[in-house]
């Protein structure tokens, strides 16, 4: 049988899901995680079979995807019976710029455009274009296809896309809002439709793919018309280590009372700030945060108040934005596993039509279904996300055209 192998490269990991391409089920999947780290482990999964797990020596991306066809062939762990059972690789990229907005059979073209995007994504793009050549090196003949996190959002209108500097800097040097998250966008809209019975193009939703990452988007008959992240993934809501959304003229009284440079700002907004800098508690984490607010830390909760402030602010926008909404999706770790966090988005929101059932928040937690009151006009749901899923659909929709 057939099957499609997704492949998401990371700066210290590469995870692999193997799908059925009929049915898209999951056959196996795995990580290679802490590569070039101490403590480096492969992790194999199989349904209804043991976990594999043990240390490897790996160090690097290459190395590492050299482990995943013995793996899926082994005569006792594997799935399939060769090479040849592949019928294409899918593979997550983040920055595509400006010109992609559909998924693409890789090609040296392809290729030229994920490194033209180094710049704009550096802990991304060149680790998956990594990932891509070392399938290339072990799976030759096999067709591989990109996937953008930012062609999702290509549908976005110029006045959304658009920042307020000279218009010579978009035009010559790209600077726009690009937007990311763009396969588990497009997996929840499309499992949201599937749930409420209606097609996407009837349908206006805002997503809240809520995770150590965060963007909120929305979405106008099945099609991104604006979302929070911007020309790179720190602007817009706090997340677990990035600011999200600050007045640019802090970066220069920054720059002028405390001497910054450039790479000493760019450390401090993406990897200390956020949840880990509000809070004091040397936690990023959600859990933890809520946590120590538990046991009387009042910094915790203020931070997760500004959390989930800033992500009230972007849904009321995104309302207007649309002219209303008939369902907002929570998605990602803390959108399907954090109570409390929703609880708080909601708060406040009646009059808008918006209102929580406590007992369903609670109960429905981590799973697919609907959370909203008898009062509430618009629908709340969780919708677990699946971006491999995402690149194995897209990915099969490509190959079989």
């Amino acid at each position: 049988m057939k099957t499609i192998l997704v492949v998401n490269a990371g700066s210290s990991s590469v995870k692999f899901t193997l799908f059925f391409a009929a049915d898209l089920h999951v056959a196996a999947s795995g990580l290679v995680e802490r590569i070039g780290l101490e403590g480096t482990r492969l992790v194999y999964r199989r349904p209804g079979q043991e976990t594999i797990q043990r240390l490897v020596s790996i160090p690097d991306i290459g190395n590492a995807v050299e482990l995943i066809l013995p793996l899926l062939t082994d005569s006792q762990a594997g799935v399939i019976g060769s090479k040849e059972d592949i019928r294409a690789i899918g593979h997550r990229v983040v920055h595509g710029g400006e010109y992609i907005s559909q998924p693409a059979m890789i090609d040296d073209r392809i290729k030229q455009i994920i490194r033209d995007c180094f710049d704009m994504a550096p802990l991304h793009n060149p680790q998956n274009l990594e990932g891509i050549l070392a399938c290339e090196t072990g799976f030759p003949d096999i067709p591989q296809v990109a996937v953008f996190d930012t062609a999702f959002h290509a549908t976005i209108p110029s006045k959304a896309y658009l920042y307020a500097l000279p218009l010579r800097f978009c035009e010559e040097m790209k600077i726009r809002k690009y937007g990311f998250h763009g396969a588990s966008h497009r997996y929840v809209s499309r499992k949201a439709a599937e749930w409420i019975g209606k097609p996407e193009t009837d349908l206006r939703l805002i997503t809240c793919h809520l995770g150590n990452g965060c963007s909120i988007t929305a979405v106008s008959r099945g099609q991104s018309v604006d979302t929070s992240m911007g020309f790179t993934p720190l602007e817009g809501v706090p997340m677990g280590t990035r600011c999200g959304d600050i007045d640019p003229a802090i970066l220069f009284y920054l720059m002028r009372q405390r001497g910054m440079n450039a790479e000493q700002l760019d450390i401090l907004l993406n990897r200390e700030s956020g949840l880990l800098g509000l809070a004091g508690t040397g936690s990023s984490d959600v859990r933890d945060l809520v946590q120590s607010m538990l046991t009387g830390h009042h910094q915790a909760e203020t931070a997760l108040r500004v959390f989930t402030y800033r992500i009230k602010k972007y849904i009321g926008a995104y309302l207007a934005t649309l002219g209303g909404a008939d369902a907002i999706v929570f998605t990602a770790g803390i959108g399907e596993n954090s109570p409390l966090i929703r609880e708080w988005i909601c708060e406040g929101l009646t009059e808008l039509g918006i209102s929580i059932d406590p007992q369903l928040n609670q109960s429905v937690n981590g799973n697919l279904g609907e959370i909203q009151s008898a009062e509430s006009r618009v629908l709340l749901l969780i919708v677990p996300t699946n971006e491999e899923a995402e690149i194995a659909i897209q990915t099969r929709e490509l190959v079989t055209n």
